[in-house]
């Protein structure tokens, strides 16, 4: 904890977001961005976590804005941005394809993406679409090609919690969440954070996210139920990719090293001291892979 409350003085007032609203297929999507900056593409930041905003990105990427142009959104149902009609049949793929249409709405021909968690999962697909686009994605702690680390995690968190944490995870039964009640996938969340930090006291010091989705719940819910395999999909992105990931994350390292066996321009890095949060828990080490990544891309 005490090495992210150093950094974080050490950065300073992270810079103001300009705040637009942009129209792609039918949405009114909320963007954030950072200020332009002319010796680096810009990046696009997808949030994880399926339920929230663009805010569990930001501040905590502010250091990336000090060389490119940050560019934050709230995914469809989420935040600011409204939910579609139809939103029970809501899927991570209509996330996916909302990506390169935010693209085009912005007026941007080529960009990098990063994602973090689920938004790992959306990066992915999304840049899979569309790869001439794209420059270089960065991947932190992403969720895997398939659903095969799902299944095991709340097992993993259970056992790696010590009480009163554990005690509160183990009210919930994980088959609960293949319903896509927003209170109930919101409870779980908040019970289950803590599980996410290698420091377990800046998983309790650092209050979990709070909001309600019935979009985000219900692709949740989809994803659990029904599992995904998106292999096929993601051996043909042939862009160059970094797979970041925390060496103490409850999403295991070889689930990033088997989605780096897919991808024929692939760059691993693991973060040691790290969960699924490196960017709190091991910030230096963080941007530092992510910047000589960025800079080494033609």
């Amino acid at each position: 904890m005490q090495r992210f409350l150093a950094f974080r003085r050490a950065q300073g007032a992270p810079v103001p977001l300009e705040a637009l609203t942009v129209r792609a297929r039918g949405l009114e999507f909320a963007v954030r961005l950072s200020p332009p900056r002319d010796d680096a593409p810009p990046l696009l930041c997808i949030n994880g976590g399926l339920l929230f905003g663009h805010q569990l990105l930001w501040p905590a990427l502010a250091p990336l804005a000090q060389r490119r142009r940050l560019i934050l959104y709230d995914q469809r149902g989420r935040g600011q941005t409204p939910a579609p009609p139809g939103v029970r049949a809501a899927r991570i793929a209509h996330d996916a394809a909302d990506v390169p249409a935010l693209r085009l709405a912005l007026g941007i021909e080529r960009w990098d993406v990063l994602g973090h968690s689920w938004g790992g999962g959306i990066a992915m697909l999304a840049v899979a679409s569309d790869a001439a686009a794209t420059r270089a994605l960065t991947l932190i702690n992403a969720v895997g090609a398939t659903s095969g680390w799902l299944p095991p995690l709340h097992a993993l968190a259970l056992a790696k919690l010590p009480e009163p944490e554990r005690g509160r995870l183990a009210a919930f039964d994980p088959a609960q969440l293949l319903v896509p009640d927003p209170a109930v996938h919101l409870a779980y969340h908040r019970a289950f954070y803590p599980a996410w930090f290698s420091d377990l006291d800046m998983g309790r010091r650092l209050a979990p996210p709070h909001a309600l989705s019935v979009t985000g719940a219900t692709i949740a819910a989809r994803l659990r139920g029904e599992g995904y395999d998106w292999r096929e999909t993601l051996q043909g992105l042939d862009v160059p990719t970094l797979l970041l990931h925390g060496s103490d994350d409850l999403i295991p390292p070889g689930t990033a090293d088997a989605t780096a066996a897919l991808l024929p321009r692939a760059r691993r890095v693991n973060v040691p001291q790290a969960g699924h949060l490196p960017f709190f828990e091991a910030p230096e080490h963080t941007f530092a892979a992510i910047e000589d990544f960025l800079g080494s891309v033609g």
